[in-house]
């Protein structure tokens, strides 16, 4: 069976769903129960859902991935790129109290501070000032021209508070027996929007779930969920094992990272050219293949040469040299290593979460690397690994991003502070020519350190049910459950 990451996976016959179109539509998360409420800068998947659903930010994003206004109703782009003016809606906090542009300045800084530390905290690098220019409007001034910064002030963890509780879209109950969370619309004029007639009997409240993937297949399949969201590559296999007749699989079109980072720099993995042999060695073709995916996005760079204004190098990092003529290079670079020293053996330990999926990649990868003569392992819980998975989703589609995920403050392995500080110039930089050759001379020094494997991009799948309106496959991999409760006229 193959899917396809198109709009539509597949196109399947569908049951009707389990609650018919009156009640609330059921929702699946894939993750820990708790996951659905975890609070801080560090979100999970499945808070994060939650976080945009009751805490609305100046803007958010829309089922296709697309920007639209929040709390700012409207907004203007100063014409050099470095000033974003925000005219905030009329409307009020739960408590009542109005939302100003004051209370939204001193919420914006507080969570910048908060972020720091993390890598939506570099995100926000270029952010220079923000200031309360009337009760109702605020400026964002920046350091240099920035084309997604919209995108990156429609983060989750960029909305706003007041005693505790978000502006919407929705309000947010907890079943503390079942751990599952109800949302449910505000009435548009309580968020200072126009009313709609008929508004609350056409808007469903939305119950969510977080679930292992496995039970959430089991629920898709019984049709207690509508539902199923945040499946990656760990878990996909059980995807395709699913109830296809009560559905279709989604899967997202996604920006990010999917690939192995360096952990360490000892025995074997000491010397990048080594570490790269291990990248040569890998048939990525061959590698999505066994996972039956097509339309797979591969990878062989950290950052994707369409990241750039102008491609500063090309698609392959081998200059589309055949995979035999890879291995051959790998093996020569392993085989000098091993006969340095008598019973030498080139090992690689590999830490990947618990999964079908994992199991899968990790018979590929050592696959892969039987063939240039190392022998792979699978490191258990707690032990040192070599690699390690990176499967991180983009926020944004600059090159910065990419980067900034190997940032040596919050790397978890190795890292080039060489890169760091050549991002950290590109922050002023105002001519976007210039801003890219810094940005790739940065890329250029994580890829000599070789502390990346890359492999492709993320695969995030969910499992829809026909019934469902409002959804859409997107680049971010970030469904809304807000546009889930409305009608779609």
């Amino acid at each position: 069976m193959r899917f396809w990451l198109s709009l539509c996976a597949l196109a399947l016959s569908a049951s009707c769903s389990p609650t018919g179109g009156g009640g609330p539509l059921e929702v699946a998360i894939i993750g820990e129960p708790d996951s659905l409420f975890q609070q801080g800068v560090r979100l999970s998947p499945a808070a994060q859902h939650i976080r945009a659903a009751t805490h609305e930010g100046l803007v958010a994003l829309d089922q296709g991935g697309q920007v639209v206004p929040a709390i700012a109703e409207r907004w203007i782009i100063t014409d050099d790129g470095l000033s974003y003016i925000f005219r905030l809606r009329d409307s009020t906090w739960p408590g009542g109290e109005e939302i100003a542009a004051e209370d939204i300045r001193a919420q914006l800084r507080s969570a910048i501070a908060r972020l720091r530390g993390t890598s939506l905290g570099l995100d926000l690098g270029k952010v220079r000032e923000i200031r309360a220019m009337t009760g109702r409007v605020i400026e964002i001034r920046l350091t240099a021209p920035m084309p997604d910064f919209l995108r990156l002030m429609a983060q989750p963890e960029l909305g706003f508070a007041r005693s505790g509780s978000g502006a919407g879209p929705m309000a947010l109950s907890r079943d503390e027996e079942t751990g599952r969370a109800r949302l449910t619309a505000l009435p548009p004029e309580s968020r200072g929007l126009p009313a709609r007639e008929d508004w609350e009997a056409m808007a469903r409240p939305v119950e969510v779930r977080g679930l292992a993937a496995g039970a959430a297949v089991q629920a898709f399949s019984r049709g207690d969920v509508d539902l199923v969201i945040g499946g990656t590559i760990v878990d996909f296999p059980q995807a395709e094992a699913g109830p296809l007749s009560r559905g279709t699989i989604q899967v997202d079109p996604t920006i990010g990272l999917l690939g192995l980072s360096v952990r360490r720099e000892t025995g074997f993995m000491a010397d990048p050219a080594r570490r790269e042999a291990l990248s040569m060695a890998i048939d990525r073709t061959a590698l999505i293949q066994a996972f039956g995916l097509g339309g797979w996005r591969q990878a062989t760079w950290i950052v994707p040469p369409d990241a750039y204004g102008a491609a500063p190098y090309g698609p392959d990092r081998w200059n589309g040299a055949s995979i035999l003529d890879r291995r051959e290079v790998a093996a020569a670079r392993v085989a000098a290593w091993t006969s340095a020293a008598p019973g030498r053996e080139a090992v690689v330990r590999v830490a990947l979460p618990d999964g079908p999926g994992s199991d899968l990649l990790l018979r590929q990868l050592s696959e892969a690397w039987r063939s240039i003569g190392v022998t792979t392992r699978r490191a258990a819980p707690g032990e040192a690994a070599d690699l390690a998975l990176r499967d991180t989703l983009a926020r944004f589609t600059s090159p910065r991003w990419y980067l900034n995920q190997f940032n040596c403050a919050v790397a978890n392995g190795i890292c080039a502070p060489e890169a760091d500080a050549i991002v950290r110039q590109s922050l002023g930089e105002k001519d976007m020519g210039r801003r890219d050759v810094l940005l790739a001379e940065a890329h250029s020094a994580l890829v000599e350190r070789e502390v990346y494997i890359p492999l492709g991009v993320p695969i995030r799948w969910s499992l829809v049910r026909a019934s469902i309106r409002n959804y859409l496959p997107n680049p971010w991999a970030f469904h809304p459950l807000y546009p889930l409760s409305q009608p779609t006229t």
